[in-house]
């Protein structure tokens, strides 16, 4: 009797334990924590239009301020292909400005603006991604944000940010291009980037984004103000989301070229 009894609770001591390390959760990779902020960042929602104002701010403290509205439609699954259209209302000198991306996964995306001063469409070229957007501290590709692939993500460790629980993710480029490392602090609940370093090939940090405000449109968590700012040059772009909805009903005619010269009425207002 006193085996039998030996015996079922070494049989759930042995049960305990499994159940207690099945109910474990494992940690995400680096690549999964990547593609998920990816996701929440640059595809949250079927479609989006936002309006914003944007301030860009030079080391002595002068700014120069524009106003523009943005459209992007996702085409199929999240991290598939998108498409972006920005208009710029102001100040006088870029309105009637229009870019416009068609985003690939699996190879370089197509970039066009409309230069209403030369009434010309140009092709930004591929290698141009990095360059800067309209004077911006934001490269092109900042604005349709990176393909997953082309970097190798790693988990560095968890810690919080500025009161909220985050990932510590270290991204590298897989071809070198002005910078060969980006550290961000990734939300660990609403997916988002709080904040991310960029560091060049002599370990110096060059460029820092910081999450201003991150708040709920409709069941989408969006950072709506965000900085980029130039530590080599001491300049700042400040970004504020001042109108957001997604799910408008966008369709793929707005993303063509008759409509960087003709802007859809419908939806920049």
């Amino acid at each position: 009797m006193i085996a039998i009894l030996r015996g079922l609770t070494l049989l759930g001591v042995l049960w305990a334990s499994t159940a207690s390390n099945g109910a474990q959760v494992s940690e995400p990779t680096g690549e999964e924590i990547a593609r998920r902020s990816l996701e929440a960042f640059y595809y949250a929602g079927n479609d989006m239009r936002a309006r914003i104002a944007m301030k860009l701010v030079n080391p002595e403290g002068n700014a120069r301020n524009r106003e523009l509205t943005m459209l992007r439609l996702n085409l199929g699954r999240a991290g598939g292909d998108q498409r972006y259209y920005i208009y710029f209302h102001a100040p006088a000198d870029v309105k009637g400005t229009t870019f416009m991306v068609w985003k690939y996964p699996a190879k370089e995306d197509d970039r066009w603006i409309f230069i209403p001063a030369v009434k010309a469409v140009r092709r930004i070229a591929a290698d141009d991604k990095r360059s800067s957007f309209v004077g911006s501290d934001f490269t092109y590709e900042d604005v349709s944000g990176r393909d997953l692939d082309e970097e190798t993500h790693a988990l560095l460790r968890k810690e919080d940010f500025e009161g909220r629980p985050a990932y510590v993710l270290e991204s590298r480029p897989k071809t070198p291009l002005d910078y060969v490392r980006r550290v961000s602090w990734i939300d660990r609940e609403r997916w988002v980037p709080l904040k991310e370093e960029y560091y060049n090939a002599r370990n110096e940090l060059i460029r820092v984004f910081t999450a201003g405000s991150v708040k709920q449109a409709g069941k989408h968590w969006t950072v709506t103000a965000r900085t980029m700012k130039n530590l080599q040059t001491g300049h700042r772009t400040e970004v504020a989301f001042q109108e957001v909805e997604y799910g408008v009903g966008l369709s793929q005619e707005v993303f063509t070229e008759r409509y960087l010269r003709d802007p859809p009425r419908q939806w920049i207002k």
